[in-house]
């Protein structure tokens, strides 16, 4: 931490102390059922399962000697607190610990050097609202259904009007669950992203909702908006109830930019010294020919071209914009250190465990484009960095490269908290990848896995033998997921933002774009910018790689859609 982080703190606390946040109206509002469709007719329907105590795993996952190996003998201890800290629009790489040359994160550097940084951490729709609702459920976008078009959308359904928004029991949110049934106070700073279908009263005892800009008049100054982040956070720290354990979120709306505001990035002033020397590389891909490589239906009405003009489409403003980006990221590493200054100093930085992610990631002009919505791996790659008291010693300052998701958030954070996840949720706890004592839940998830085996399900949707490599730990063998479904929906129409699907493995990725039936295949080893298209390929093997991703995306979407007690 620096030198200035206990004045930043005096000051802060001074600040945060004076006054309180008005709390904004909601509505709740009921929306319309998706239907789960096979867009090629190559499987029959689903099967549905009424038993909502079954888990079906998607995915080999082995446990040898497990009833003797993983009984669970960790002490007893008070329950943690749980501190996440979620950004927007903030792209894998931009971490000094990510091997970024230019960009200075040295609070959340240090953090990956005393936890876990995961490598391959992706979303599973790459937009705000959706990746918040993930969050906030622990499922995909096919089962929540809030999507970017939820603003008090109203739609017709068989003649009948709905309005579209978040589906998921107001019991069933991380929040309630923490709030109401593991006797934690919950506190949301920032963001919220969830227009309609919060119950506010159920889910916080804390909240605050800054979206949208990056400087606002409050009182009788002008605050930056990641300022009042760290200033609400530290509020909330200091009133809160000490004699429980606490969930916050501190939801940076930073970096996103400000929508409709060509300057797009407005740091505070204090940063603008930083970066001012340095030369920001140029991706590899942020050229002429890799936008002309793009489907044919991306031409200069597309959403994601619009915003390359104004951010990217001459060198200098390129490197004003890059830079400013920049700036308010190193602001937020700067927040993070506050906040966590402050735990330190009340004496429970030992007894909290700390996560750092984002909702999406971005392209910085790569393809062409600027934003996130697509499957590029710029868009759907993301920072997570864990630090867990819990955490074996061996697994502090690594790196893993598994295959995490934004839906295994929720199960790890209400694992952590002493809860078993609901049936309704989709993801895994990823305690399991960096803890000795962490493999009940994976000896649990393999018997229901053998008890299901004879089922319909797994008959119909075989899966394959993994290929990926086998984690071993404390004596039992596991491996963790190798593939994901990917789906983000159309935005307006699809001109603007197409509809895109993906299956996403990291030696090949399968696109499917549903408004046009476009189909793409790459070669990610030896193809990792996404250039190559071989759909077209007459290579017999990427012929094959073809038909047999089309066909495991297929299985991947159905199960998402479904309404199966799932883990993906």
């Amino acid at each position: 931490m620096s030198a200035s982080l206990p004045t930043k703190l005096a000051l802060f606390t001074c600040l945060v102390l004076a006054g309180s946040l008005t709390v904004m109206l909601y509505r709740v509002h009921k929306a319309t059922q998706f239907q789960a469709t096979d867009p090629r007719g190559e499987l029959g329907d689903l099967p549905s399962d009424n038993n909502d105590a079954r888990r079906i795993l998607t995915d080999e996952k082995s446990a040898k000697g497990t009833e003797e190996a993983v009984e669970d003998v960790e002490e007893k201890r008070e329950p943690m607190n749980i501190l996440l800290f979620y950004a927007d629009d903030w792209r894998h790489d931009t971490l000094g610990a990510a091997g970024n040359p230019v960009v200075k994160t040295p609070v959340l550097d240090s953090l990956a050097a005393e936890g876990v940084r995961f490598s391959e951490n992706c979303v599973t729709t790459s937009i705000c609202w959706v990746s918040r609702a993930t969050l906030y459920s622990g499922q995909y976008l096919a089962r929540h259904h809030f999507e970017m078009l939820g603003r008090g959308r109203t739609i017709t359904i068989n003649g009948t009007k709905v309005e579209m928004g978040f589906e998921v029991p107001q019991n069933e949110t991380i929040y309630s669950l923490l709030k109401q049934k593991a006797g934690y106070t919950t506190a949301h700073v920032g963001k919220v992203g969830l227009w309609v279908g919060m119950d506010y009263e159920l889910n916080w005892d804390f909240r605050t909702d800054d979206d949208g800009w990056h400087w606002r008049m409050i009182g009788d100054r002008m605050w930056h908006i990641t300022e009042k982040n760290t200033a609400d956070a530290l509020r909330f720290l200091v009133d809160r109830d000490k004699n429980k354990p606490f969930f916050m979120n501190v939801a940076y709306f930073a970096t996103h930019a400000v929508d409709g505001d060509k300057r797009q990035y407005l740091p505070q002033n204090s940063s603008m010294s930083m970066y001012e020397n340095d030369t920001i590389p140029i991706p590899a891909t942020a050229t002429d020919e890799a936008w002309k490589k793009m489907p044919p239906f991306f031409s200069d009405y597309n959403e994601g071209r619009a915003r390359w003009r104004w951010r990217f489409d001459t060198p200098e403003k390129h490197q004003s914009m890059m830079k400013n980006y920049y700036r308010m990221a190193s602001e937020v590493d700067t927040s993070v250190g506050i906040i966590i200054n402050h735990l330190a100093a009340e004496g429970q930085l030992d007894n909290t465990l700390i996560i750092f992610t984002t909702d999406n990631g971005n392209f910085h002009a790569e393809h062409g484009l600027a934003d996130k919505w697509y499957p590029h791996q710029e868009s759907i790659r993301v920072p997570l960095i864990i630090k867990d008291p819990r955490m074996s010693p061996e697994f502090k300052g690594t790196v893993n490269d598994d295959f995490t998701l934004n839906i295994d958030l929720t199960a790890t954070i209400l694992t952590a908290a002493g809860m078993e996840p609901l049936p309704s949720m989709m993801g895994r706890d990823m305690s399991v990848l960096y803890r000795k004592r962490g493999f009940q839940a994976a000896a649990t998830a393999q018997a229901r896995r053998k008890a299901l085996a004879t089922t319909a399900v797994e008959r119909q949707y075989p899966h394959p033998a993994s290929d990926g490599d086998g984690k071993y730990h404390s004596g039992s063998e596991f491996s963790w997921r190798t593939e994901f479904f990917y789906e983000h929906p159309m935005h307006s129409n699809p001109d603007f933002i197409p509809a895109s699907e993906a299956l996403v493995r990291k030696d090949y990725k399968y696109f499917y774009w549903p408004n046009f039936k476009y189909e793409q295949l790459f070669d990610m080893k030896n193809d990792p910018g996404e250039l190559n298209d071989l759909f077209n390929s007459t290579n017999p093997v990427h012929q094959q790689k073809l038909k047999e991703m089309r066909r495991r995306f297929v299985e991947l979407k159905m199960m998402a859609h479904s309404d199966l007690t799932i883990i993906l």
